[in-house]
């Protein structure tokens, strides 16, 4: 089990990533009200489908929230590598959430192009300006957090609000088409927002096969492999590596390392070195790796 300054790291920073989460959901609960107001009394689809889209982000970063709450727990009895695939998990739900999004906005833009209704009013472009920057900034900065924590959940958040911001550039770019084309353009905020549904299904299957690497235990890039390696090769008495394995638990990392050493050394000599690799690994923050085992083999 990962010793508890490890323990105590991982859980900050589920508890950072969480809290990061539930302004998002502060975030979409404002925006899915400006949305659904301008949607309505500006008559235009594009912002209703945005706002129902908002109003399931908050169900989904719910999910994302709760599975940073349960990553955080310690390792226990039934799960001695602790609850980090909970984060990947909510990430994966998450994917599976814009997929169906996706659909359900498709098919409502297919249905307002098919049924003749008023132009959208100008205003609602202001609406929508301020929802894309809203959305941008924030994504960048659960982009940052995300790269800084290890977090593919965090990531996948801000892949999300990312994704929100295009579907909301594409109708700002769809009502823009309507108020110039004047009559007979009515629909062109309604086939924005078909087009947007493209750009949501593209980016949930980004989000999908990341959070799925995660689930199936997906090698470690090269770069962080060489990294440990470079890391144990330093322990004094460690002359060679054999395999080196990582596997991403939640928000941090999981290390099986086969070291050889000096065949004619002592069994207590030989558990030393291994608990000096342990440490070393564990001690490189920028890896946020919380548990190593290390098996020694002799020099052939």
């Amino acid at each position: 089990m990962p010793g508890p300054e490890a323990q105590l790291a991982v859980t900050r920073r589920a508890h950072r990533s969480a809290g990061l989460v539930l302004r998002g959901i502060a975030l979409n609960a404002v925006l899915a009200a400006a949305k659904l107001a301008g949607g309505v009394f500006g008559h235009t689809y594009a912002l209703v489908a945005d706002a129902a889209e908002s109003l399931l982000d908050i169900l989904s970063s719910a999910l994302v929230w709760t599975g940073f709450r349960v990553a955080a727990r310690p390792p226990d009895a039934d799960h001695p590598y602790g609850h980090g695939k909970a984060e990947p998990l909510a990430g994966l739900a998450v994917a599976l959430f814009v997929f169906l999004m996706a659909g359900w906005v498709a098919s409502r833009a297919v249905r307002e192009i098919m049924t003749p209704h008023q132009g959208p009013a100008w205003w609602t472009l202001l609406v929508l300006a301020a929802v894309i920057v809203t959305k941008v900034w924030f994504s960048r900065r659960l982009g940052v957090a995300g790269e800084e924590v290890g977090s593919t959940a965090l990531g996948i958040e801000a892949m999300h609000h990312w994704s929100d911001a295009m579907t909301s550039a594409a109708a700002f770019i769809g009502i823009g088409i309507a108020l110039l084309g004047g009559r007979g353009w009515e629909t062109a905020d309604d086939w924005a927002a078909l087009f947007a549904c493209v750009l949501i299904a593209f980016n949930g299957f980004g989000m999908f096969t990341q959070a799925l690497g995660d689930v199936m235990d997906t090698a470690a890039p090269q770069n962080f492999e060489n990294e440990v390696r470079a890391l144990a090769l330093a322990v004094p008495g460690v002359q060679t590596l054999d395999k080196v394995r990582m596997r991403k638990s939640g928000l941090s990392h999981l290390v099986d390392i086969q070291v050889r050493v000096d065949g004619s050394l002592t069994v207590r000599e030989g558990h030393a070195i291994a608990h000096a690799v342990k440490d070393a690994l564990i001690a490189s923050a920028p890896h946020s790796i919380s548990d190593v085992t290390v098996h020694i083999e002799p020099m052939k």
